[in-house]
């Protein structure tokens, strides 16, 4: 990932594709753009919404961290899953990552991803206080 002005891109297919940066910090707040289980173009984890889950997680970290912020800024988590059954999941990363943290959290259950494979889908905000 790198940081160009406020914005911070990751080279992401869908980033190049559809025209938006992974990151955009605004004053002390970082806005992250949905990330899913997508490396160097590949889903990973396939069927696995867990570690799918971890590596949207982790994806969305790397790009708060790129804009200078961490974990313990994070105050406000989204994701997003495709079936009941990844909820729990999801429950189980965020609890690995955010529990100490607790931060604000939304889940939400969607007809779809944009591949079929991605199970989850997580946004971040942090705020540097």
């Amino acid at each position: 990932m790198k940081r160009s002005g406020n914005r911070v891109f990751s080279g992401g297919v869908w980033e190049e594709r559809y025209g938006y940066a992974r990151a955009v910090v605004a004053g002390p707040r970082v806005v992250v753009s949905g990330c899913t289980a997508t490396v160097d173009g590949e889903v990973q984890h396939v069927g696995d919404a867990y570690q799918q889950s971890l590596t949207a997680i982790d994806i969305a970290l790397q790009a708060v961290q790129v804009a200078g912020q961490g974990a313990e800024d994070v105050v406000m988590v989204r994701y997003y899953v495709v079936d009941d059954r990844a909820f729990d999941e999801f429950g189980r990363a965020f609890f690995e990552v955010f529990g100490k943290v607790r931060p604000a959290c939304t889940g939400l259950r969607v007809a779809g991803l944009v591949d079929p494979r991605m199970l989850v889908e997580v946004e971040i905000e942090a705020y540097k206080i």
